[in-house]
């Protein structure tokens, strides 16, 4: 991946640490700590594949295949920083980290990576194709 990528998703960190604070912030102590994992990781759906839309519209991937691979890359980076700095910069322990992979509690971070993997060959695939006007 190129430098685009990198500072595509450095930005997308940036929206997701104050994503995060918007929570803490704003709603966070107003519902359940669920309730708020839950709208908070819908909101960074929303934005973060607002940011990828755009990127894929200026940045156009080569193929499906390159757009898929790219997702790949974010969500591995995005996964790399979750566990590097929530765990050794953070202490969080390793149970708590994984806990937000579990579907049936309610946890619903895993499908925010699905989103980030899936979401370039999503635009990919919506962009026209051929010949402008």
């Amino acid at each position: 991946m190129g430098l685009r990528h990198v500072g595509l998703w450095c930005l997308m960190l940036l929206v997701a640490i104050a994503n995060g604070g918007a929570r803490d912030l704003l709603y966070g102590d107003r519902m359940s700590e669920l309730a708020a994992h839950q709208l908070s990781t819908a909101i960074g759906m929303v934005l973060l594949g607002a940011l990828m839309w755009g990127f894929c519209r200026r940045h156009p991937p080569a193929s499906d295949r390159a757009a898929l691979a790219i997702g790949v890359f974010w969500m591995s980076l995005t996964v790399a920083f979750e566990c590097l700095f929530f765990h050794f910069v953070a202490g969080h322990p390793w149970s708590a980290l994984l806990a937000n992979y579990d579907l049936s509690a309610g946890r619903i971070w895993v499908l925010l990576l699905l989103w980030v993997a899936l979401a370039p060959s999503l635009f990919f695939r919506l962009q026209p194709k051929g010949p402008g006007p």
